[in-house]
C-alpha cells in the first residue's frame, strides 16, 4: 500500500497538481488530469459522482485534513495531479 502524504507531497514537489474544485473540474474538461482527489466533505456534485471520466480517489478526511496533507495552510476540498512527476500516485 502506498503512502498518500509520501505520494501527494512528491507530485506537489516534482510534478504539477491544481488546488480547489474550479481549477479541478477545469483540468477535468480539458482533459488535462490524470487522476483526481476529493475530500470525503468536497462540496461539488460534479467531482463526488462516480463517472467524470477521470480516476477518482475519495480521500476518507475532511478538506482541512487534506490541506495539512498537502502542506498547505488552507483547506482543500480537490486536487487535480496534472503531472505526477516522480510521484507513484497514480497507483492509488
Amino acid at each position: 500500500m502506498i503512502d498518500i502524504s509520501r505520494a501527494l507531497r512528491t507530485a506537489i514537489s516534482t510534478g504539477r497538481v491544481d488546488f480547489g474544485v474550479d481549477q479541478t473540474e477545469r483540468a477535468i474538461k480539458s482533459g488535462e488530469a490524470q487522476m483526481v482527489i476529493v475530500a470525503r466533505n468536497c462540496p461539488s456534485e460534479i467531482l463526488m459522482s462516480d463517472d467524470i471520466g477521470v480516476k477518482v480517489h475519495r480521500y476518507e478526511g475532511s478538506n482541512m485534513e487534506l490541506g495539512a496533507l498537502c502542506g498547505k495552510p488552507f483547506s482543500v476540498s480537490a486536487l487535480a495531479v496534472i503531472d505526477k512527476g516522480s510521484s507513484n500516485i497514480l497507483s492509488l
